[in-house]
């Protein structure tokens, strides 16, 4: 191929084309044929992946749910799914498959720039909040009041607790937080530092991603590790690799820093480009999982997909359905009838055990799913082998890559009114670093029966689990509803 694509790249067609699609059908189609088959032949049916995606991740859900063995099949067929079909292009235009990054010599070894903090590490934790800071008895009231609301699960608030109770837990002790993406507006490198932690940032090599990163780390209490390369010249203008086409390169600079690692996935792009860095990240985890056994692994799930959750999610979900106003109630009906039953649908079965929460949004598309079930299927298939996974539902947040999509920028604006609530980039930083926090302090948390219960563990998934009505019948107006605000 000479399509310029270099690095991690989608496998090419017949006809040359690198088709996300045809990628996106295959892999869920492999990761359900064992358990799932009509599932996995009506995948690879699908003739409008771009619209008809939705369905077939919920089915990856519910089809390894009956057993253990069963989620743990699809996990493990889907990764090993994507590191066969998935290939490496390099600068001579050949290809080689993923398999090759494991052992493939780095193109070029990095050096390392540390960084260290001029502040005195935070003793407390403390979670920033609409425009203040809650700590001590503030701090617990309102996860208690979040609790209630229904906007976390009580082992979130509960997690979150033993940290303020633990604060010598902030610093991570014996440990390198190892952050891609560090840049990420959704990333805990900003906390981690502030509370005295050594951390490990990569991204790209830009700049100015990187002059912000390093006036972050110098105002912190920590020490930052850094890829550079050469000897001259501003640190900025020398840091920084390229994930997508270094993974050797990057993972040999990650095994050689001191202390037990923990790898975390901050990592995102638009389109297609999240699946290629998403995959590389996973390529990558593999080779330093092989060269540093002791790695722990952390990723943060979106909201927005689908889950499995516990009985009393459902039952409050059924509480507020059947709590509705008056007003609520008439104007349901005229609604579901003139949308033929599409709008503001109950969210769940009563009785369910587990229910399903299917949170997925049309609108960030098939490459988004993919690659953010992926990070799912490698903490579900790294768990069970024995890794400390930190694998934590954060809540929806008015992130950049949110806001500037008019759609779901309007619906997050209106989404308090069906009983969900979006967070500050601020509050869910702060919040989901800690979560990370005590989970490299427990092992990952307590041990769970099924892979569906780990992920829902500690889940601060902002009300859509166990608000009254199916997210997505709810997307539309909610919308309608904030789109003012959200011009505004």
């Amino acid at each position: 191929m000479t399509d310029g694509q270099r690095g991690v790249v989608f496998p090419a067609e017949p006809d040359g084309r690198r088709s996300t699609a045809a990628l996106g059908r295959a892999v869920v189609a492999d990761a359900l044929r064992s358990v799932d088959p009509p599932g996995a032949l009506a995948a690879e049916r699908e003739t409008n992946w771009r619209a008809g995606y939705l369905s077939h991740f919920r089915r990856l859900v519910e089809a390894g749910l009956p057993a253990r063995e069963a989620a743990l099949s699809i996990a493990d067929a889907g990764l090993s799914s994507l590191h066969r079909r998935m290939r490496v292009a390099g600068t001579d235009g050949g290809e080689a498959g993923l398999g090759t990054l494991a052992t493939a010599p780095a193109g070029r070894s990095l050096g390392t720039a540390e960084v260290t903090g001029t502040a005195e590490p935070e003793r407390e934790l403390s979670l920033p909040y609409r425009g203040g800071r809650l700590r001590g008895d503030d701090l617990l009231r309102r996860l208690d009041a979040w609790t209630a609301a229904g906007v976390v699960e009580p082992s979130c608030a509960e997690a979150v607790a033993t940290v303020a109770a633990h604060p010598e837990w902030l610093a991570v002790p014996d440990r390198t937080v190892v952050v891609l993406g560090a840049g990420a507006e959704m990333g805990p490198l900003t906390a981690l530092l502030r509370w005295g932690a050594r951390v490990a940032g990569v991204d790209l090599p830009r700049a100015s991603l990187w002059q912000r990163v390093l006036e972050t780390a110098r105002r912190g209490a920590g020490t930052l590790f850094l890829p550079v390369t050469g000897d001259g010249g501003p640190m900025a203008e020398r840091a920084g690799a390229d994930l997508v086409g270094e993974v050797p390169a990057v993972a040999d600079w990650i095994a050689a820093l001191p202390g037990r690692p923990a790898l975390g996935n901050y990592v995102y792009a638009d389109g297609a480009m999240n699946v290629r860095v998403s995959v590389a990240v996973d390529a990558l985890t593999v080779r330093l999982a092989a060269a540093r056994p002791e790695v722990a692994l952390a990723f943060l799930a979106t909201p927005t997909d689908v889950f499995a959750v516990p009985a009393d999610a459902v039952e409050q979900s059924v509480r507020a359905y059947a709590g509705r106003s008056r007003r609520a109630k008439l104007l349901g009906r005229p609604l579901r009838t003139l949308s033929a039953g599409r709008l503001l649908q109950r969210a769940h079965v009563p009785g369910a055990d587990p229910g399903i929460a299917d949170s997925l949004v049309a609108q960030q598309g098939p490459n988004y799913a993919l690659a953010k079930r992926l990070q799912r299927w490698r903490a579900t298939v790294a768990r069970a082998a024995g890794i400390t996974v930190s694998m934590n539902v954060a809540p929806p947040t008015r992130t950049r890559s949110v806001v500037k999509n008019r759609a779901l920028a309007a619906a997050y604006a209106g989404a308090h009114r069906f009983g969900v609530e979006v967070f500050d980039p601020a509050t869910s930083n702060v919040l989901m670093a800690a979560l990370l926090v005590h989970d490299l302090h427990t092992g990952g948390g307590p041990a769970h029966e099924h892979p569906w219960q780990d992920e829902a563990y500690a889940a601060a998934h902002g009300g859509l689990w166990r608000g009254p009505y199916a997210p997505r019948s709810a997307l539309g107006l909610a919308a309608l509803l904030g789109y003012g605000a959200a011009r505004g």
